[in-house]
């Protein structure tokens, strides 16, 4: 019960302009919370110089306990795992936003997928300061998660004439 109630309010806290872009998963059970995932971002360098590329990168992992679906395999209470420990999920979208200081409003950056052992990144330019977010937005069998990552851009506005 706990895990679909941070399910949704995960699911809330994505708003409506990025979920307006998901295909909600077919026949979906909802009695099954599914596998406990764990999204990790890092954006570098940092502080970034205005104009200069930024590398957003980070994995998804999911909890090897629990039941969850891997490509085409479906595991149950994966006993490959050790107690605890994480499994890296590859071929999953991933949706990137950013926040500019001071502002409140998320903005669309990309999509990305995962590799096949979990790492995804890609790199934009950096133009101002402010948070990153990576957002996996769940499936049938995998609840969803997040990360973010703060970023200070330094270097002055060049203004053309």
């Amino acid at each position: 019960m706990m895990r679909r109630l941070a399910a949704g309010v995960a699911a809330a806290a994505l708003g409506a302009t990025v979920l307006a872009g998901a295909a909600a998963p077919a026949l979906a059970d909802p009695g099954n919370d599914g596998g406990n995932t764990r999204l990790q971002l890092d954006v570098n360098p940092e502080p970034a110089w205005r104009g200069k590329p930024l590398t957003v990168e980070g994995k998804l992992s999911v909890q090897c306990d629990e039941d969850y679906i891997s490509g085409f395999v479906s595991v149950h209470h994966a006993n490959h795992c050790k107690e605890g420990s994480w499994h890296r999920l590859g071929w999953k979208r991933i949706v990137i936003l950013f926040q500019p200081a001071g502002s409140g409003k998320w903005e669309y950056v990309e999509s990305v997928k995962t590799q096949r052992d979990g790492y995804f990144h890609t790199k934009v330019p950096a133009y101002r300061s402010g948070t990153w977010r990576a957002v996996f937005q769940g499936s049938h069998d995998l609840e969803p998660s997040e990360a973010t990552d703060w970023v200070k851009v330094i270097g002055r506005h060049h203004h053309h004439r």
